[in-house]
């Protein structure tokens, strides 16, 4: 039993963290050849594969926090780069982690924020490039225009759920794959094909609808994630002091009660999209705005899919949504410098991801691996609407 209970809440995702790293290492140790080569000596072997792990994780931290080598006389703090890198990769994270993370509270799984992220890219895009406006004024339409294409299709599949009972899982789903064909359906029209060229690949925003570097040109980190933050600032507003956050948890925890309570469930279901969506938009217009200025069919990447485990590892909870989605910013950044420095297949990141989720969903792993006692469930968790 913990004697401080503020450490409850983070405790099952720091372990499930630290058994995923755990994980990894003893996975690349046992990948790597030379250290398999010394299997028959077991303090060589030892050896061999700690320094392997050791060196991965190494470069995994050189990729995405701080590279002493990329720091040069005049700029000392271009050994920050990576851990600009890092907040690039965050900033779409934690605004898609936080859409899964509301309606997750309102008791919906919200599998849908991939398709939410591609059309908030989508438009995004399509008004930074088209038009020619001031600067300010443009990038504020790009914004809005990628928020309010992702509320509607958000807000699609909670008028379904409350109107027809259509399950939220499988109508998000087959709405992400809507959305994706549909995304590679407008690269191959004339107004969103570059001019000169026949791939998939839209004209670059304009300069006036791109989101400032923080830092000059030396670093990519723009102010989405300022965007990303003061949105995280307002979902907790909403589900922690707000009447409609209320209703949102109540809803989430008790459907039945809420509704003999006075309080509209279709009404909560489909408002809770409608945010929902838009939080992902919003990420799909900072991504596109931010970073990657051109939409292509690769755009939206696996940020969607990611945000379910982002919000999973957060608890459901603002805070630790954020603290997730840097996290996972990190093993993102990071991935390419450790597989560039140390041939370690990047796909261990994904390993390491996956074995989070497995551990978050498994309490019981860690609990008899730490010897703890009272550790809740993730079901638990999802049938109360992640209320604990």
């Amino acid at each position: 039993m913990l004697k401080f209970k503020f450490l409850r809440p983070v405790l099952l995702p720091a372990l499930a963290f630290i058994l995923a790293m755990f994980s990894g290492a003893l996975l690349i140790a046992f990948s790597d050849t030379e250290a398999l080569k010394k299997i028959g000596h077991p303090i060589e072997f030892l050896k061999t594969a700690g320094s392997a792990a050791g060196n991965a994780y190494l470069a995994l931290f050189q990729g995405s926090v701080y590279n002493p080598n990329l720091a040069t006389p005049h700029h000392p703090l271009l050994a920050f780069y990576p851990l600009s890198d890092t907040l690039v990769a965050a900033a779409p994270l934690i605004l898609t982690g936080l859409s899964v993370a509301l309606a997750f509270r309102a008791g919906l799984f919200n599998i849908g924020a991939q398709g939410q992220f591609i059309f908030g890219s989508i438009a995004a895009s399509y008004v930074g490039f088209h038009f020619h406006l001031p600067v300010g004024l443009h990038v504020i339409l790009a914004l809005v225009a990628g928020v309010i294409a992702a509320a509607i299709w958000g807000g699609l599949v909670g008028y379904l759920k409350a109107k027809t009972g259509a399950h939220e899982v499988i109508v998000t789903i087959m709405l992400n794959y809507v959305a994706l064909y549909f995304l590679m359906y407008v690269l191959s029209t004339t107004p969103f094909l570059r001019p000169g060229r026949q791939d998939p690949i839209a004209p670059e925003v304009a300069n006036s609808a791109r989101l400032p570097h923080l830092f000059g040109v030396n670093y990519r980190v723009s102010v989405g994630i300022f965007i990303a933050l003061a949105a995280a600032v307002f979902v907790w507003w909403l589900l922690s002091r707000s009447t409609w956050g209320f209703r949102f948890r109540a809803v989430g925890a008790n459907t039945a009660a809420a509704q003999t309570a006075g309080i509209s469930v279709p009404f909560v279901m489909t408002s809770a999209m409608v945010i929902s969506g838009a939080l992902a938009g919003l990420g799909g217009a900072v991504h596109v705005l931010g970073s990657d200025f051109a939409l292509t069919s690769g755009t939206a990447g696996n940020f969607g899919f990611d945000a379910i485990t982002v919000a999973l590892l957060g608890r459901a909870q603002p805070l630790g949504t954020v603290f997730a989605s840097i996290l996972f910013g990190a093993l993102r950044a990071g991935g390419g410098t450790m597989q560039a420095n140390t041939s370690t297949p990047i796909d261990i990141v994904l390993v390491i991801q996956a074995l989070v989720v497995l551990f978050i969903a498994a309490p019981t792993i860690v609990r008899s691996i730490f010897r703890l006692k009272n550790l809740k469930s993730s079901g638990a968790l999802v049938s109360k609407g992640w209320n604990g």
